[in-house]
């Protein structure tokens, strides 16, 4: 038991309160933290759902056009089409700060902005299902960039979610309860200390009080 190798002494009864009042106080902010970093992951959660979602429809609608201009087209006309595009996309990542996690941030610029600069061909030789394709496409890349930052987002939320539960487990299940018995202990040691002092001081009286007895009855 920790407690036995406790130094009972009021300094150390002092220190510990410290140490309690520290670990009380910590554990608080700590749940408080946590159930933020809850929230926030929470609403993540929902909105990379509902991201995936309306991204998975759109590839599907964009693959299908696709299908659909492969069927009405050579390869070597959409090949030829889509070789040069003439659209080019920056991506910057900046970190956001989420109760003291670094999330990545997203923002896009594109060349020009020009949006018929995402036809990279004529409409002359290539069918309307590619120009819908291309478009769906181009459309979708704003709630792709967003559902990478929801899905990174929450992995790092999640493992910081983790982190402060550990932390909180440790001060409600490891320190506070040692500091408690520590304190119980010492308390209870400084109470024994002070009743066998009090006993002494009793036992000292009782004798002086006797000596003086007997030497009053010597003079008698």
């Amino acid at each position: 038991m920790t407690s036995a190798h406790v130094n009972p002494t009021r300094m150390e009864l002092t220190r510990q309160k410290k140490r309690l009042a520290t670990a009380t106080r910590g554990h608080k902010l700590l749940k408080d933290k946590r159930d933020e970093l809850m929230r926030r992951f929470m609403e993540l959660v929902r909105e990379n759902k509902r991201l995936r979602e309306k991204v998975e429809a759109g590839i599907l609608a964009a693959n299908k056009n696709f299908a659909l201009a492969r069927a009405s087209s050579s390869d070597q006309v959409l090949n030829t089409a889509l070789l040069a595009p003439k659209q080019a996309v920056y991506l910057e990542a900046r970190p956001q700060n989420v109760m003291s996690v670094e999330i990545p941030a997203f923002q896009v610029k594109t060349r020009t902005a020009d949006t018929g600069d995402i036809y990279s061909y004529g409409f002359a030789y290539t069918s309307g299902e590619l120009d819908s394709a291309v478009r769906e496409l181009s459309g979708l890349l704003p709630d792709m960039l967003r559902l990478a930052e929801t899905e990174k987002a929450c992995q790092l939320l999640a493992a910081e979610i983790e982190k402060t539960r550990r932390r909180v487990n440790a001060l409600e299940h490891v320190m506070i309860p040692d500091a408690r018995e520590k304190i119980r202990y010492i308390s209870m040691k400084l109470d024994e200390n002070e009743r066998s002092t009090q006993i002494r001081l009793m036992k000292v009286k009782d004798l002086m009080l006797e000596e003086t007895r007997q030497e009053r009855l010597k003079e008698q």
